[in-house]
């Protein structure tokens, strides 16, 4: 079925005769006309038959040119058969932490030592890809939470989010009750048992304007369910140190950690390195569905670049017929017209001129 997503943009069509009412005349400073040889004489005949067009046909171009813009603007498209969606009906919410413990490269991944923000793009990312029928959202937080994209069944884009995040975009502390709380308030509008929030940090609540059991408490008030992952090794089975000689898996605070899942009704994880990652992502891949009214959408197919390719086209025709006045399309299009104007007189009296100026 064609359909115009905006066709309101069709009031606009009367818009240049509105501006040519309204606006001055504009002044070239150019004499009305100028003769000053013979050849202008037969170039200002040529423009004298164009001129004697009707009105209507001298403004049609420029009518159709403004009819095409206004289609392309009104964003027509071809939709498609609807097509059933498949929904879960889950609504799954990531809270990544990007504070600066997270460039700690101390976890291990194919025998490689990588950053634990790294091992969480490459585990988590394909995590979010594979939740099928789930709705999934990106929250970044460090000093302050943000959301990175709100919920949406487009999860490769989500993934291609999360794989574009670096270490300190949100700041270098860790806000973990505002991540909360900016959670809480994406998922409190959703239908009931559907909501959850898996949060991963590496370190301690130390900024932010929100107590992280105090955001729990309201996020369990609303039915979210919070999975919190601890990630980093141990202390003393890391050989790595930080810039100042201490290791920031010290700072992990599991007791708020578990706290946080054993108030919301989920459960608490620990990362200490690429393994026990994966295999929290598989624990969390069997989070049973929850059965919602089906939900269907049409595929839309874009039409807007073939009005604005005939609108190009029709351009640089009316452009070259200023520029290049003689040239053979234009010939062709004004032949019927020279046949049918006052130019047979024109060119008897220029020839009486040449027969007066060679006597």
């Amino acid at each position: 079925m064609f359909e115009f997503a905006w066709p309101w943009i069709f009031v606009l069509l009367p818009l240049p005769w509105l501006m040519r009412l309204v606006l001055p005349v504009a002044d070239s400073g150019e004499p009305a006309l100028k003769v000053s040889f013979l050849a202008d004489l037969e170039g200002l005949a040529r423009r004298r038959a164009r001129a004697n067009l009707p009105a209507w046909r001298q403004q049609a171009p420029f009518l159709l040119l403004w009819l095409f813009l206004l289609i392309a603007a009104a964003r027509p498209q071809w939709l498609g058969e609807p097509l059933p969606i498949a929904s879960s009906g889950r609504d799954l919410l990531v809270a990544v932490d990007v504070s600066g413990s997270m460039d700690f490269p101390d976890m291990q991944w194919n025998d490689e030592d990588v950053s634990r923000l790294s091992l969480v793009q490459h585990l988590l990312g394909d995590f979010l890809e594979s939740r099928d029928g789930d709705r999934v959202g990106l929250i970044l937080f460090g000093s302050q939470a943000y959301l990175q994209a709100p919920l949406t069944f487009d999860r490769r884009t989500v993934r291609v989010w999360l794989d574009e995040a670096r270490i300190g975009i949100a700041g270098k502390n860790t806000a973990i009750g505002d991540a909360i709380g900016l959670a809480l308030k994406r998922l409190r509008m959703r239908p009931a048992q559907s909501r959850v929030l898996i949060l991963v940090t590496d370190g301690a609540n130390n900024g932010g304007e929100i107590d992280p059991l105090t955001a729990a408490r309201l996020a369990a008030s609303e039915g979210v369910k919070i999975y919190p992952i601890g990630i980093g090794a141990d202390p003393e089975e890391s050989g790595a140190t930080a810039l100042l000689g201490t290791n920031p898996t010290l700072d992990l605070d599991e007791p708020a950690l578990k706290a946080i899942a054993d108030v919301t009704g989920g459960r608490y994880f620990r990362a200490r390195d690429g393994k026990e990652l994966q295999a929290i992502k598989d624990t969390l891949d069997q989070l049973e569905p929850v059965t919602q009214q089906p939900t269907q959408a049409r595929p839309a197919q874009a039409l807007y670049q073939w009005p604005l390719t005939f609108a190009l086209l029709l351009s640089i025709l009316l452009v070259a017929r200023v520029l290049w006045p003689d040239n053979p399309l234009q010939r062709l299009f004004t032949k019927e017209l020279y046949l049918q104007s006052p130019l047979p007189d024109w060119r008897d009296r220029l020839k009486r001129l040449r027969l007066r100026r060679r006597r």
